[in-house]
């Protein structure tokens, strides 16, 4: 008897993992189509549950993994096509290892369920939790890369409120929990049942989502305003000797924006500024002068010795520095190479970084005393706002303030997904979040992480809108990541300790 067409699709499971994973990865910024990615991550913990042994459950779970984030991080080629003609070999190498180098930690989840569970039910459960903590291991290990998690697919909707609570690890072991149910719950009539519950606990967090946002937040009657500027400098221009004066004049412009009240602080982009601040001659007057005396903050390179720094300068009446933070938290092969000084002999070097060696990282995170109307801010260049971790190393800011260059992943979903994860933040710390972006998305979030203005990604100009106000100290930032990590630990451990008695 010839096996249906069912049968002969399951005889492959890790093509199915990979599609599968490609489904999930839908669920991500700019698509964010959680139901369709809720469903695909239930088929795959299914998949990942048949898998009668570890090496089979591993197959399943790294195909899954591997599917998941060739799409959504495809964003990564977009850096090596700025020089194409330099960088562009090493474009498909970068997707094929990071895709497949991140599904490692899925493909070592699912070798765990198919070693200590036993019957689909422990296995499903068993990944939930270990794949859990493959995330937020992700999140850590070699300095870390918590993008793309299952728990993001919620950004945008308000189920995503839960990091209020949880953060967003937490928020990923609640999303896998519950795309397990129909797994978990009994064989049979039950599934139904399985499956009802699930669509029960989705509809649940959304409705608690939605009550907690309609709040009502109290508001100053004067709060302070804050002008972004987005000059939407391309980054295959952005550098072009004829090219610098052009986006220097027109931040400038956006600067001393005509007809509008002065703001109480003007935020320029990430490397904004096209000279180093130690050359800057009457650069730092020029801004100043144009800001009409308004402090603004820009992104801008500095030098100390042979160290070079990826910085964001305050910079006050006639140009003096009020205050300085150096990037401490630096992009691998982006800002830095390791083992520079060997890669370097191969073409191998950093992107975003002058020359071989890239930048230095700063001492860690500070707060910027902005003044009595501002407070303090927590600084964020780029990438750090990846990591809620980074935001827990200083006493509790007013706001927080990012400058970022996502030109260097033009028009693809990266700077979607990056705007995403600052919404994130907003949620998790109850912190308003202001982002400039040099071709955008510039926005002001506030702590609910509704996006309240924003600048189009690839469009120039500014917003000048009011800071929103801070709301309580949410419980994750009181407590961080530490609760999740216990509960895994508890969770993984009586599987160990049940596979060991038997």
């Amino acid at each position: 008897m010839r096996a249906g067409p069912f049968r002969r699709v399951l005889a492959r499971p890790a093509w199915v993992a990979f599609g599968l994973g490609v489904g999930l990865a839908l669920g991500q910024a700019p698509w964010s189509l959680w139901p369709l990615a809720l469903c695909a991550l239930a088929a795959l913990i299914w998949l990942v549950a048949r898998a009668e042994t570890p090496g089979r459950a591993a197959r399943i779970a790294w195909a899954g993994g591997a599917g998941q984030f060739a799409l959504a991080l495809s964003w990564i080629v977009d850096p090596f096509l700025v020089d194409i003609r330099q960088d562009g070999w090493m474009a498909p190498f970068a997707l094929v290892l990071m895709a497949g180098g991140l599904a490692l930690f899925w493909g070592a989840a699912g070798a765990f369920a198919g070693w200590a569970g036993r019957g689909p039910r422990a296995r499903a459960l068993a990944f939930v939790l270990a794949l859990s903590a493959a995330e937020l291991a992700r999140g850590y290990v070699l300095t870390g890369f918590p993008w793309a998690l299952p728990g993001h697919v919620w950004i945008g909707a308000p189920q995503m409120q839960l990091a209020a609570l949880t953060g967003q690890y937490g928020l990923t072991l609640v999303t896998l929990l519950v795309a397990a149910l129909p797994v978990l719950l009994p064989v049979g009539p039950g599934r139904s049942l399985g499956a009802g519950f699930a669509v029960a606990a989705v509809a649940g967090l959304g409705l608690w989502g939605a009550a907690r946002q309609a709040v009502p937040v109290p508001t100053e009657a004067d709060p302070p305003q804050v002008r972004l500027i987005q000059p939407n400098a391309a980054q295959h221009l952005k550098w072009r000797r004829d090219m610098i004066p052009v986006f220097w004049e027109r931040q400038l412009a956006y600067t001393a924006e005509p007809g509008d009240p002065l703001p109480d602080l003007i935020v320029w982009p990430e490397t904004a500024v096209p000279f180093w601040l130690e050359t800057a001659g009457d650069g730092l007057e020029t801004i100043a002068e144009a800001a009409g005396g308004v402090p603004v903050a820009a992104g801008i390179q500095r030098a100390d010795g042979p160290l070079a720094y990826n910085s964001l300068a305050v910079i006050g009446a006639g140009g003096r520095l009020l205050g300085l933070y150096d990037k401490h938290h630096l992009v691998p092969f982006g800002e830095y190479i390791p083992g520079a000084a060997l890669l370097g002999r191969f073409g191998i070097r950093g992107l975003a970084a002058n020359d071989v060696y890239g930048y230095a990282p700063g001492p860690g995170p500070r707060l910027l005393d902005l003044g009595a109307r501002l407070g303090k801010a927590l600084p964020l260049i780029c990438y750090e706002a990846v990591f809620p971790q980074d935001l827990r190393g200083t006493a509790r800011p007013r706001w927080l303030l990012q400058i970022t260059n996502d030109a260097w992943f033009g028009t693809s979903t990266g700077p979607y997904q990056h705007l995403a994860l600052a919404r994130l933040r907003a949620v998790e710390t109850g912190l308003p979040f202001l982002r400039a972006a040099n071709t955008g998305v510039s926005a002001v979030i506030d702590g609910h992480g509704r996006v309240l203005a924003s600048l189009p990604l690839g469009q120039q100009g500014q917003i000048t809108a009011p800071l929103p106000p801070a709301l309580a100290q949410t419980p994750y930032a009181r407590t961080g990541d530490w609760p999740v990590f216990l509960v895994l630990c508890l969770g993984l451990a009586a599987f160990v300790a049940t596979r060991a008695l038997k």
